[in-house]
């Protein structure tokens, strides 16, 4: 019998049949042996008027049904397309659903057919996808998507989609399909017989395919070793190699379509070379525009090579990174005359552990919906991956509490008790780190390296921090700790409070089965465990309690409350009560573990005995224990000792639960730690960014990172462009002044120069915000005022989905304001007309009541500074410089800049915010007569 699928999309006039809802438009396509045989399409006439939104989204109007048949009439035909047929559409329980009411309505039946959903087949089988919209899918796979939300287009291209992903099951090895048979038969699409079919006939033709590593039970995407020849470089210096590079006709001309010379770029290259040949630490400021990545990559690469030194690149962001390897990588080996190996090495959690990965897949009766299809879509990911890190995955939101069960962590390592351990990810990723010439990573794994005995780097001298106004603010992150009530309940749940196969029981039966003395029996220790849950339970509370009883409390940006405190300077009952419990818990936690210690103890003298099962679940239960060892001590640091050195907050959730509490510390001051620990032990440091300067001097920097006592050499590379003629700054004089007005009145004011800046220009804005509070006060202000809809507004933390979804919205729609805080002041590119208006609301100031803040401007204090003049203004200026950068990307952009704080003129510091910056012609007046300039200029 053929293979007969039916392909379906229905435009309705809202989302509920019983509500009165109507099909509009249907459109099928029906596939038979893979192939279209047969497509229909047709409006439908509702009976009712379309919606104003609905003929927005799909372009249908009340004009184009009004002569269509109606449902009744077109159903006989329609029901003629599924018979021996399968249902097939992109979020099928919609369209089955509607289709299936609506012929309910005039007394006819659907057929029970099987039923597939090109969404969650789409999440399965292309797991690296950044999103699953019928559009964004159509666009990455190059379907050709002329009507979208029009049901005829939208078929088709759902069809084009069905087959591909019918193509690629067909290509994927047995065992992975016979992985996922059981997996899918929780899933909508009624996948499971298609795959036994797939499995039947690759069991009888013989499976020839040997581009995958088959291990059991596992497919993986098979890796060659690639060997680079070591060629001589012809080259005696990299001075010499420039000339060459840069001759005319040189490679730099044929590397790039429209090339033009950075002299810039070229100067910054020589400077990074002469640092490294020289052994010296180097802060560059790069302008924007430079073309700095390749500017320290090309001397870096030149450099590893000709010493056979490795250079670590550092950046704080993982595009960043990714942007390294996928565009940089490639330009590189053609200019260089030697090929290069550079690595990206990330924290150990990024990778998966194939072990953990394996024990998992023998228990699918009990998992969720995300669960099974993350797990679906990581088999199918090993067949395509080769460096097993989760950034490649676009994991469903509940898979990610399932990858934390799977990642790679310390109790990955079995040695040689483990299979896995040839084909581990992280272990490949970073013996391919010790043989290469450059080592990408990002700042917080080289903090993590600093602090820890077990190097995760391979032995470097000479180090790239690009992104380095950032080195700070990770240090101080990694130097510190942080706790909460979150993470201990998650432990002692898998330890073995109310809870089958818990950790205490697995034990227990290994005990029985092993035959090792324990000194307790299973009642007791579990009842022991319960006692040490209650107590945390009980010291979270108690912590909670606490600051909402103190008035000196204040808030976090996501709506916490948050206490600074000092151990031995506390006062009163409640927080000797604290004391006292935080013992309790360390007493019993300390004894409890010993225990359990002593349960395991004997196992290691058994490993040669053991199962791969058993070996596995001792060194997780090991690693499991060492954890809680470790978050106990921190918790144990945190409330019972104190380091002057430090600062200390809590923070609530108050309207969450009552032990909804977390625990923080942070060293005050990051510069001797990293003078000692980093500095001190490296040949040369090059340090770059767009903002590492303040009114033209690197002080500031150099005091903050302990690097006074090194010689650091300092450098600006000007930016290539135009500012004179590319940029106008204007300042409106009609905002009230912060100071005068509540946040309610200043917001109400905002919104109404926003809205008369959008009636004026027809481009996109983005509006920088320095507190989310304002940000959604300005943001419903502005919704009044767009009632028609004729602007898209797009607010970070009031639009739902992550800063990368809203970036995306914001560049497909042409007239939209975007509204951002913290994160969108710096690494967002949107060249030319995707923006041309950028409005600062407020100078960025760091909120004062910050506890590391506080803490800072206290030690200035002390030793006879200025908090605000050495501290909070370089700050701020830095950040302020971020924000500017996000409007001109390339040398023919042209854009405004709005600066709606009064304090940038009319004080005596505000100044320096715009001496920071590169030479921009600033105009000051009422907002009117600003626009009519601005309309001008652009």
């Amino acid at each position: 019998m053929k293979e007969r699928y039916t392909v379906v999309d229905v435009e309705t006039t809202g989302h509920s049949v019983a509500k009165g809802d109507r099909v509009i438009q249907i459109g099928a396509v029906v596939i038979e042996d893979n192939e279209i045989v047969e497509t229909f399409a047709t409006f439908v006439n509702p009976g009712q008027p379309i919606p104003a939104f609905i003929e927005e989204l799909t372009g249908i109007s009340d004009d184009m049904v009004k002569n269509a048949p109606s449902f009744q009439e077109i159903s006989h035909e329609l029901l003629l397309l599924f018979e021996n047929s399968s249902f097939v559409a992109h979020n099928v329980d919609f369209d089955y659903a509607f289709l299936t009411n609506q012929l309910e309505l005039i007394g006819k039946r659907f057929p029970n057919i099987p039923k597939y959903d090109t969404v969650e087949l789409s999440r399965v089988l292309l797991p690296k996808q950044e999103s699953y919209k019928l559009g964004q899918l159509a666009e990455q796979l190059g379907f050709s998507h002329d009507r979208p939300h029009q049901a005829d287009s939208d078929a088709e291209v759902t069809a084009a989609l069905f087959l591909s992903l019918l193509h690629k099951i067909k290509q994927l090895p047995i065992l992975t399909l016979q992985q996922l048979a059981p997996i899918s038969r929780s899933f909508k699409s009624d996948l499971e017989p298609m795959l036994q079919k797939v499995i039947q006939d690759k069991l009888l033709q013989g499976e020839t395919d040997d581009s995958y590593d088959c291990y059991r039970q596992l497919a993986l995407k098979k890796v060659e070793e690639v060997e680079v020849a070591n060629e001589s470089n012809q080259f005696e210096s990299f001075e010499d190699f420039l000339e060459m590079l840069y001759a005319d006709k040189g490679k730099m001309q044929s590397a790039f379509l429209q090339y033009e010379l950075r002299q810039g770029q070229k100067d910054m290259m020589l400077q990074v070379n002469e640092a490294f040949r020289k052994n010296v630490h180097k802060i560059i400021e790069a302008g924007t525009g430079t073309g700095k990545s390749l500017a320290y990559l090309l001397p870096a690469a030149f450099f590893s090579h000709t010493t056979q030194e490795p250079v670590i690149i550092s950046t704080k962001t993982i595009p960043l990174q990714e942007q390294l390897l996928s565009r940089d990588l490639p330009l590189l080996n053609h200019l260089l005359p030697f090929q290069v190996t550079i690595t990206l090495l990330k924290g150990r959690s990024h990778y998966l552990c194939l072990r953990k990965f394996e024990q998992s897949l023998q228990t699918i009766a009990e998992d969720s919906y995300d669960v099974l299809l993350t797990k679906a879509m990581l088999l199918i990911w090993l067949t395509e991956t080769e460096n097993g890190d989760i950034e490649e995955l676009n994991l469903p939101s509940g898979g990610k509490g399932y990858w934390y069960e799977v990642q790679s962590d310390a109790t990955s390592d079995l040695g040689r008790y483990s299979p896995w351990f040839s084909r581990c990810f992280y272990h490949r990723a970073r013996k391919k780190a010790q043989n290469s010439n450059i080592v990408v990573t990002n700042h917080a794994l080289l903090c993590t390296d600093l602090v820890h005995d077990e190097r995760l780097l391979p032995s470097y001298s000479y180090v790239i921090l690009d992104e380095a106004h950032h080195l700070e603010e990770t240090a101080s992150d990694h130097l510190g700790a942080k706790v909460d009530f979150l993470s201990f309940a998650f432990l002692f749940q898998r330890l073995g409070v109310n809870q089958e196969d818990s950790i205490i029981e697995q034990l227990d039966q290994l005990i029985q089965e092993y035959q090792v003395h324990a000194n307790m029996n299973l009642a007791v220790m579990a009842e022991m465990v319960q006692n040490v849950k209650d107590e945390i339970d009980e010291l979270f509370r108690m912590l909670h309690g606490y600051v909402l009883s103190k008035n000196q409390s204040s808030s976090t940006d996501v709506g916490r409350l948050r206490y600074r405190y000092e151990t031995f300077k506390e006062k009163g009952s409640m927080w000797q009560a604290i004391l006292e419990c935080a013992m309790r818990v360390h007493m019993q936690t300390k004894d409890c573990m010993k225990i359990l210690q002593s349960w395991l103890a004997p196992f290691s003298d058994k490993k040669d005995d053991m199962t791969f099962k058993a070996r596995s679940f001792i060194a997780d239960a090991t690693g499991f224990i060492e954890r809680l060892m470790e978050e106990e001590q921190t918790l144990y640091e945190l409330l019972l000792e104190h380091d002057p050195n430090m600062v200390y907050w809590i923070e609530v959730e108050p309207r969450g639960a009552k032990n909804a509490t977390f625990l923080y510390s942070k060293p005050i001051d990051v510069s001797d730690l990293l003078a000692d620990h980093f500095f001190a032990k490296k040949k040369s440091v090059v340090m770059t960014s767009a903002t590492l300067a303040v009114n033209g001097s690197f002080d500031y920097q150099i005091k903050r990172l302990g690097l006074i006592d090194f010689g650091v050499e300092t450098s600006f590379i000007p930016s290539p462009f135009s500012y004179v003629d590319q940029v106008r700054m204007l300042l409106p004089t009609d905002l009230p002044a912060i100071k005068e007005v509540s946040d309610e009145e200043f917001a109400v004011e905002v919104a109404i120069k926003i809205w008369r800046m959008m009636e004026m220009s027809s481009g996109k804005m983005l509006v920088l915000f320095t507190s989310y509070e304002m940000l959604k006060q300005v943001y419903h202000h502005l919704k009044k005022l767009n009632e028609l809809g004729t602007f898209q507004m797009i607010g970070q933390g009031v639009t739902s989905g992550s800063r990368a979804k809203l970036m995306k919205m914001f560049k497909q729609t042409d007239q939209a304001v975007l509204f951002g805080t913290s994160s969108f002041w710096e690494g967002i590119d949107l060249p030319g007309d995707e923006l041309k208006t950028l409005v600062i609301v407020r100078l960025p100031f760091s909120p004062p009541d910050q506890p590391l803040l506080q803490a800072q401007y206290e030690k200035a204090k002390t030793e006879g500074g200025n908090p605000f003049m050495d501290i909070s203004l370089p700050q701020a200026i830095i950040r302020f410089k971020q924000g500017f950068g996000r409007l001109i990307r390339t040398t023919h952009d042209r854009g405004c800049v709005f600066v709606f704080d009064r304090r940038i003129s009319t004080t005596r510091y505000g100044k320096q915010f715009i001496r920071s910056l590169p030479n921009v012609p600033v105009y000051e007046g009422k907002l009117e007569e600003l626009l009519e300039n601005y309309k001008d200029f652009m």
